[in-house]
Parts: structure tokens; C-alpha cells; sequence
């Protein structure tokens, strides 16, 4: 059997822990076994909501005082889907022509895998930290995300524990390993509207009260509405209406009630208070006297941004000292657990690439799992120095 880096069988022994959300299925046991071998403190923090599942999260720590340095991210995994469409089990792991297939690859356990590896390493050659290496491992970032990142931190800032950067191991990159870092995301919004008629018969329109044309107008108000123009780092705040229905099989009959949903990523111009005030007031202006209900989902999802500075640099300049590549600072994509650390401390990501993350056959490359612990590696030489 072929002999493989630290940071790609670390990587294939989280991949073979089936931990699809919220299950943890051994993989905090590797990354605890790991750490405490290489003297951490570990904590396992199991935390619970009412309405949520239950979730296992692990704490773990070496060194002491400032500066406090955390690496952060998450072993639970989505889904496989038909598990017959995959070219292995995406549990068990293949590697062909330097590719390491499996459900999690990339997202994200790739990048846990070269947290360690790079850790031991630097422990190997250097010693505890002169300051404080912490890891901090959600199993509930693909889930509600309510019994995980945030829990943790509160767990810490109530022990007295302060951060002062964190690096998220979440998939940055677009082509190529070292193209992209993430400053900041944008946060996100999602609504439901409902629009109360009068069913009928459509030969008789003045007895009763289409719902279809307010919905309509509603719908292409909230799309044609321009929020704002991008800031400094963010793009546009967007909104897409995802779905108008009004559940209706007969073409002669006017249906009683019609219902839509959209949902808006939004930039830093926006707080999720004053995004909600603005959709309403458009949604009122469109409906006229028609009988309309407004429904704002529960969202934790707001934007971030860190800005630039020694800390981006630091990091910026040991990506391209390992890759090559001026990586960009940017701020797209969804949503990560990086918005609530965003509280506590600045916080950049930096992981493998993300073209396969959440698909069939997902998978990463060895090459660029040994050049991210690489990565790291610099990353703690260069903060610790």
C-alpha cells in the first residue's frame, strides 16, 4: 500500500467517519486523539436547543497568552445523495491519478486534515506556540448551525477566553489552490409572502378576487428593485424570488390564495433589521389594498467583513510564498460559521478548492492537500515568530 503525507490520511480518516449532519460518527475522535497526543487541552461540548439535534464540538488548546490563534471549521458533511453514483463509496475513499475521491473532501475535511498536519509539525520543529494555537470544530455547519460555532464561542468568552484571529478552513479557491481568500460574506435573508383572494369561477371575476396579478406585481417589484450598488468589498445585494405557486390544477377557476418566496444575500451596506423594514415596505407599496402576509424567516446570516490589513497580509503572503499565486481578497459565496467568529475576532478562510463541494464524486487533489498544511504551517511560523 502506498505510504501518504500526514495531511491526506489524516483527510481519509475523517472522510471514513459517515458524519452527515448532525451525526458525528468518530471524526472528533480522530482530530481529539490527534491533538491531545501532541499536548492539547481538548474540551467536548456537546450543546442542545429545543426543536434542534443535539450536537458533539470540540475545544481544544495549547500554549498560553496572547496572540491567540484558532483554526476553525467543521467534520459534519451533507448528504451523498444516490450513493450508486458515485465511482466509490464515498465513505470508504479512493485515491486515483492523485485525486482523493469522497463526501467531504473538500468540504471540509481536507483542510482539518492539513490543520493537524501542519500543527504537528510545528509543534515538531518549534515547539509549543509563544502565544495560544487553539482549535475550535463544529459538527453543525451544514445544519441549523445553532448548536455549534456560536455555542462554543459563547462557551469560551464565558471561561475568559479571547481570540485574536481565526483562520476558517472552509473552500476558498476557485481554479486553483491559492487564488482566493475570504475576507468577509455576505449575509442572507430568506421571506415568504402570502397573498389572500377570493376562489371563483373565472367566467364570474367580479365574484370573487384574483390573487394571481397582486403576487405578480409583487414578485417583479422585489426583483426590479435595485438595494444598492456594492460597497468597497461586496457586490450588489440581490434578491431572487425562488418560487411563486398557487397551487391550482384548474384553468377555470380562480385560485384563493397565491404564495411566493425569495430570498436576499445582501452586503454591509444592510443589517438584517433594516433589510427587513425595506422588502416590507416595497411588498406594501406592490400589494395596494389586496390582503398580503409578510413572513421573514429566522436568520442568523449576517455579513462580515474583516478588513484588510497586517493579518490578511500575513496570510496573503504565506499563500503565495507556498502556492505562487496573489490570492484575492474576496467576499462571495454563501455562508459560513466565520460570521459568527467575526464577533470575537478578525477572520479569513483559506481552504482547498470548491468545485466539487456538495456533488457527486467529491473530491480534492493530494497535491493541493499537502500545499494547504503547507500553507498552515507558514501561516503558524510567521504569526508565532
Amino acid at each position: 500500500m502506498a505510504e501518504f503525507s500526514p495531511a491526506v490520511t489524516f483527510t481519509r480518516d475523517l472522510i471514513r467517519c459517515p458524519s452527515v449532519t448532525p451525526a458525528d460518527a468518530g471524526a472528533l475522535d480522530v482530530v481529539e486523539r490527534t491533538l491531545k497526543a501532541a499536548g492539547f487541552t481538548t474540551h467536548r461540548l456537546l450543546f442542545t436547543e429545543p426543536g434542534t439535534p443535539d450536537v458533539d464540538n470540540l475545544f481544544a488548546t495549547i500554549g498560553s497568552g496572547a496572540p491567540h490563534l484558532v483554526f476553525a471549521g467543521h467534520t459534519d458533511v451533507v448528504p451523498t445523495g444516490d450513493v450508486a453514483r458515485w465511482r466509490c463509496d464515498p465513505f470508504e475513499t479512493e485515491i486515483a491519478d492523485g485525486v482523493l475521491y469522497g463526501r467531504g473532501a473538500s468540504d471540509m475535511k481536507g483542510a482539518i486534515g492539513a490543520f493537524m498536519a501542519a500543527t504537528l509539525s510545528y509543534i515538531e520543529r518549534h515547539g509549543a506556540p509563544k502565544g495560544t494555537l487553539s482549535f475550535l470544530i463544529t459538527g453543525d455547519e451544514e445544519g441549523p448551525s445553532i448548536n455549534g460555532t456560536v455555542k462554543m464561542l459563547d462557551w469560551a468568552r464565558e471561561r475568559g477566553v479571547k481570540f485574536d484571529h481565526a483562520i476558517v478552513g472552509e473552500p476558498t479557491n476557485v481554479d486553483a489552490l491559492g487564488d482566493t481568500i475570504k475576507i468577509g460574506r455576505r449575509g442572507s435573508l430568506n421571506g415568504k409572502i402570502r397573498v389572500i383572494g377570493k376562489q371563483g369561477h373565472v367566467a364570474y371575476p367580479h365574484r370573487a378576487d384574483n390573487p394571481v396579478p397582486v403576487i405578480a406585481r409583487i414578485a417583479a417589484a422585489l426583483s426590479d428593485y435595485v438595494f444598492d450598488r456594492g460597497t468597497a468589498h461586496f457586490d450588489a445585494t440581490n434578491l431572487e424570488v425562488s418560487s411563486i405557486d398557487v397551487g391550482n390544477p384548474a384553468v377555470n377557476v380562480i385560485p384563493g390564495e397565491a404564495r411566493a418566496q425569495f430570498n436576499v444575500r445582501f452586503n454591509d451596506a444592510w443589517t438584517l433589521e433594516t433589510l427587513r423594514e425595506r422588502i416590507a415596505a416595497i411588498v406594501t407599496e406592490a400589494a395596494g389594498a389586496a390582503r398580503v402576509e409578510l413572513e421573514f424567516l429566522p436568520s442568523n446570516a449576517v455579513s462580515f467583513l474583516t478588513q484588510p490589513g497586517d493579518f490578511t497580509s500575513l496570510v496573503a503572503n504565506a499563500v503565495k510564498e507556498i502556492t505562487g499565486l496573489t490570492p484575492e481578497l474576496s467576499t462571495s459565496g454563501g455562508t459560513s460559521d466565520a460570521r459568527f467568529i467575526t464577533r470575537d475576532c478578525p477572520v479569513v478562510e483559506f481552504g482547498l478548492t470548491n468545485e466539487t463541494i456538495h456533488a457527486v464524486d467529491e473530491n480534492a487533489r493530494i497535491a493541493d492537500i499537502d500545499a494547504l498544511a503547507a500553507v498552515y504551517e507558514r501561516i503558524l511560523q510567521s504569526y508565532f515568530a
